[in-house]
């Protein structure tokens, strides 16, 4: 990653450094959240004033972690959508592999990732291009040399092709994850709304919608699974960020997980994410993209 000594083929190696986008810059004003939150498919209308004061605890626990930041600035390409960053863009060993999104509202994502990557000193490898789409909340490692694409209404055949090119003989494996219709394709459903990688051999699963080829394949690996309670689906109790080894992020209001995870010996901060993750459909995974994970 153009000198900067990184990992970035890991979900659960220390994060050493992050991009984020602001609510501030990426909501922008409470008359643009009017405007857009139902076409975007938002399940609340975000409070403008609500979404600045928890992004300013997230960024403040993120730090307190030891967690360099890099943020994003404004685009007039991009919407609220943009700041769940993690979709624009995939990072590998080779540097950034910019997506192509399968939400229309989101197409300017990628370049404007672009850009702040670049200003963070991270190689682009390449782009998703053409008929191709990938979002980053379809890829997930399950190992340094295997990673797991969701194959949804956000990220295609063609896309995950496309990855596994770019990705070179740096992977051995590319392993296609077929995922629900749940709410149809005006929905955001990713991969990682429903697996989550806390360690090497520990991953939150809500088990229900995993096919039964990738449970297998999990256990095949090594994980044990931190199962998610029905009623704590919907409040993204399966949306984990790891900041290292059974060291984690996760959306405030899912005991039961939060019990199941410490059971396992994971160590769990929790934010408030009323307007910043529910409203929206993006936790702690989707509001940040990984740039550096060492040990």
């Amino acid at each position: 990653m153009n000198g900067m000594g990184a990992l970035g083929q890991s979900d659960v190696l220390p994060l050493r450094s992050v991009l984020l986008k602001h609510a501030r810059v990426a909501f922008a004003d409470q008359p643009t959240l009017d405007a857009t939150w139902e076409d975007l498919g938002y399940l609340g209308r975000p409070d403008f004033a609500g979404a600045v004061g928890e992004y300013e605890d997230f960024l403040a626990l993120l730090q307190s972690l030891e967690v360099k930041v890099h943020l994003v600035p404004a685009d007039p390409e991009t919407g609220p959508d943009s700041v769940y960053v993690r979709d624009a863009a995939v990072v590998s060993d080779r540097g950034a592999i910019l997506c192509n999104m399968g939400k229309p509202a989101r197409e300017g994502e990628p370049a404007a990732a672009e850009r702040a990557l670049r200003a963070a000193g991270v190689r682009i490898v390449g782009s998703i291009e053409g008929a191709g789409r990938l979002e980053g909340g379809d890829v997930a490692w399950i190992d340094e040399r295997t990673v797991a694409v969701g194959r949804g209404y956000r990220t295609n055949t063609e896309g995950i092709r496309q990855l596994h090119r770019l990705l070179g003989n740096d992977v051995d494996r590319v392993v296609p994850v077929p995922l629900p219709h749940w709410r149809g394709p005006g929905d955001v459903f990713h991969l990682m709304s429903m697996f989550s990688p806390v360690d090497r051999d520990l991953a939150v699963v809500y088990s229900p919608m995993l096919p039964v080829p990738f449970r297998q394949l999990l256990f095949k690996h090594g994980y044990d699974l931190v199962e998610v309670p029905d009623e704590e689906f919907e409040t993204m109790g399966c949306n984990v960020l790891a900041v290292g080894p059974r060291r984690c992020m996760a959306v405030e209001g899912n005991p039961v997980t939060r019990r199941r995870l410490e059971a396992a010996g994971a160590e769990v901060h929790a934010y408030r994410g009323r307007e910043i993750s529910a409203k929206g459909g993006g936790g702690p995974t989707c509001l940040t993209r990984p740039l550096v994970r060492a040990e």
